[in-house]
């Protein structure tokens, strides 16, 4: 699933890669599925995309964004994308593939759901895309203590710690993958009350949501995603579907997964009391 580190990557990646390529050939819904998320018809992706060249790519939230002259590229959620150099064995199924006039293409897959946008570069955005667009960055300076405050209200407070990182936007790009860690950094359980945390705790959450989040882009992405070429990200999820022996690697103790909020939750008894 697309997060925070992993649009950061693959951003950086597709200016390395795919940028100035003149897109020959654009191939929309081939492979039918229920929870490919398109922009209105994507029989109409080629017409809009053949020619364009590809301009910079950036990513917001859970997000990434490329440039195409008059034309943007949106994808997100659980999008897979992959650059293929030329000669390079293309999968037989998937949502969209760009062919450039190199012979080397883009191939976006999903696997449960996911987005997968093309439309013209004036079209106005969904409510979904504002936000992810205005909000600042949890990696940036401005992300400090006192604007991390202004996220808590009457609402949130009462909120356990997974809602508050993870629902209605509040951090867009934080999803259930990264918080995992971040939690157990901060040594706090994914389902403790907001309002019952301590202004050191809430200090300490903040410090690990910039501090995990770096790390993870340090590392090229988590261990549980791929970047553009295939590749799994270096780094080592402590907290993941990866941790099969359920051990935690902060105090060697036993991890629990239990279901919670239509996910999964993992968390050390140890380390994150209840």
């Amino acid at each position: 699933m697309l997060e925070i580190p992993e649009v950061i990557v693959l951003s950086r990646q597709l200016n390395q890669t795919i940028k100035g390529k003149r897109i020959k050939e654009v191939i929309a819904a081939s492979s039918p599925h229920k929870f490919a998320w398109f922009y209105r018809d994507p029989s109409a992706y080629s017409a809009l995309l053949c020619g364009r060249i590809i301009g910079d790519a950036h990513a917001y939230g859970g997000r990434v964004e490329i440039g195409a002259e008059d034309a943007v590229l949106n994808f997100g959620d659980g999008v897979n994308l992959r650059y293929y150099k030329p000669g390079e064995k293309m999968p037989v199924k998937h949502q969209l593939l760009i062919a450039f006039d190199d012979d080397s293409a883009l191939v976006a897959t999903v696997a449960m759901y996911g987005i997968l946008q093309a439309f013209p570069s004036n079209t106005p955005m969904n409510k979904y895309n504002i936000a992810a667009k205005e909000a600042v960055s949890p990696l940036s300076d401005k992300f400090d203590y006192p604007f991390f405050r202004t996220l808590f209200d009457d609402k949130s407070c009462k909120m356990s710690a997974k809602a508050f990182l993870a629902t209605e936007q509040r951090i867009p790009g934080l999803g259930n993958g990264v918080l995992q860690d971040i939690l157990l950094n901060a040594r706090i359980h994914p389902k403790k009350k907001m309002n019952i945390l301590s202004d050191e705790q809430c200090q300490e959450l903040l410090a690990s949501i910039k501090s995990t989040l770096a790390e993870m882009v340090d590392g090229g992405g988590r261990d549980t995603e791929r970047d553009l070429f295939g590749n799994t990200g270096g780094y080592e999820t402590k907290l993941s579907k990866n941790n099969k022996l359920l051990i935690c690697k902060v105090c060697g103790g036993a991890v629990k997964k239990e279901a919670y909020m239509g996910g999964s939750i993992y968390y050390c008894g140890h380390c994150q009391k209840a």
